[in-house]
């Protein structure tokens, strides 16, 4: 069964203040013919413009009265319910119908089949696809073209002649014409979605060869890959003609689907991911306090460093960093170890320094500025473990951090008791240390509400 659907708008996209459903039609066809029909204005609660009024004929007077589409929603979903939903070029009219109904909270889901894909496979070479050209072509008279009931009753007459052209086409006419419009990207979709489940993890896409071409995580991997499929990126779409198979690693904890990541990115290097894939790291940022008690930064080699503020994979990338923290914080081009320890500094002639490199700043004044950097890089306590949530509601995840660097997770039975808490730090796995970790761990800190923070003594 198929709901044949035609609607109109007063806009080019969905929008609450421009671009609303004015008139929809919507005919019931039972792979034979049209058996039951719908038709109604809307009124969208918008302004019609004078443009669209002269495309469909449709006025601001003609709908004052008309329902809403509130009004008519429970008729759609009863009209639709189990159909196969039909349209000429079916993404805007299917886009519009879905949006209305999120607008009302409600999840509105249907498959589709275009006309315009279909007329393609079945009628290849035409000039013109549009349904006026089309049926121009084809002998169909359109009765009130761009008004609902017309294309639809239109649209219904190609879709009768296409499901003649198939029966008589030596490739397509033992398949359906669902299996007809099912694109290897639409099975692969299908497969995927079927496998992966509405939990937080890492999902790692394959290829034909079962080789990683990208990893991922979310918080939720099922509407992550549902991203995916909607891509409109170059880039994306390529990765989705590549793509064969799932798999995935449930964690639970965000924290650690995002460790996971990091470390299988750079374990496997995928094609199509383009961040974290470097697991070598060439410079820091080091931190120190000088003999007169002033906060120090300085570039060095990753190998030399000896109070990792911040860790790269080379020197420009350190030296960009370094120089916004040195701009954000009004910081002293001499204590960042970016001019000559001799002299005063440029930008305090420029007046970008206040003047600590010159004897015009009270250490202690420099110093407020210079520990926000370190409270934003640095853990308040070295060695603890952060205790989040699991893989199931019976389970904690144990994220260890010890003497200021991240050393690995685990999980624990909430069940299970510990005889001290320095006895949680083993329940953590040593994973491989990358200097990111620690950004990561970091960052997701300043973000997260719910956890848990252990000292270890």
């Amino acid at each position: 069964m198929f709901a044949i659907i035609d609607i109109e708008t007063c806009g080019g996209k969905f929008e609450f203040q421009n671009g609303r459903i004015t008139e929809i039609c919507i005919l019931v066809h039972d792979g034979l013919q049209v058996v039951d029909k719908f038709t109604t204005l809307i009124n969208p609660d918008c302004n019609i413009s004078p443009y669209f009024t002269k495309l469909t004929n449709i006025t601001n007077e003609m709908v004052a009265d008309a329902p809403r589409f509130h009004e008519v929603a429970k008729k759609i979903i009863e009209m639709t319910e189990g159909r196969i939903f039909v349209a000429h070029n079916v993404g805007f009219d299917y886009g519009f119908i879905k949006a209305e109904f999120a607008s009302l909270g409600y999840k509105y889901r249907r498959d589709t089949l275009c006309t315009v894909r279909l007329s393609r496979k079945l009628m290849p070479g035409r000039i013109s696809y549009s349904l006026g050209h089309l049926c121009a072509s084809l002998g169909i008279e359109i009765f009130g073209r761009h008004r609902a009931e017309g294309d639809a009753v239109a649209t219904a007459q190609l879709f009768d002649l296409l499901i003649q052209l198939k029966t008589q086409h030596p490739q397509y006419k033992n398949m359906g014409v669902e299996e007809i419009m099912s694109r290897r990207i639409d099975k692969i979709k299908e497969y995927i979605l079927k496998k992966l489940p509405e939990a937080c993890g890492v999902y790692y896409f394959l290829n034909k060869n079962q080789e990683i071409i990208y990893i991922g995580k979310s918080t939720n991997i099922y509407q992550r890959a549902i991203g995916h499929f909607n891509t409109t990126e170059k880039k994306g779409k390529k990765m989705l003609n590549d793509l064969y198979n799932v798999d995935f690693v449930l964690t639970g904890s965000e924290l650690i689907a995002l460790l996971l990541e990091a470390d299988e990115i750079k374990k496997h290097k995928p094609k199509y991911n383009r961040m974290r894939k470097s697991e070598v790291f060439t410079h820091c940022i080091d931190w120190f306090t000088d003999k007169t008690g002033i906060i120090n930064f300085k570039i060095v080699e990753y190998d030399q460093s000896e109070s990792a503020l911040l860790s790269f994979n080379s020197y420009s990338s350190a030296r960009e960093k370094l120089e916004r923290l040195l701009e954000e914080q009004v910081l002293c081009l001499k204590y960042c170890n970016l001019t000559s320890e001799d002299s005063v500094c440029f930008n305090h002639q420029i007046k970008t320094c206040n003047g600590i490199c010159a004897g015009e700043e009270e250490a202690e004044e420099y110093n407020k500025r210079a520990q926000k950097v370190l409270d934003e890089y640095i853990f308040k306590t070295k060695d603890f473990v952060l205790l989040d949530r699991g893989r199931q509601p019976e389970e904690y995840s144990i994220i260890h951090i010890e003497n200021g660097k991240y050393r690995g997770y685990g999980y624990l039975d909430s069940t299970h008791q510990v005889a001290c808490e320095e006895e949680l730090k083993y329940v953590a796995s040593p994973k491989t240390y990358y200097p990111d970790c620690d950004n990561l761990v970091r960052g997701w800190m300043k973000n997260a509400s719910k956890y848990k923070v252990i000292k270890i003594k």
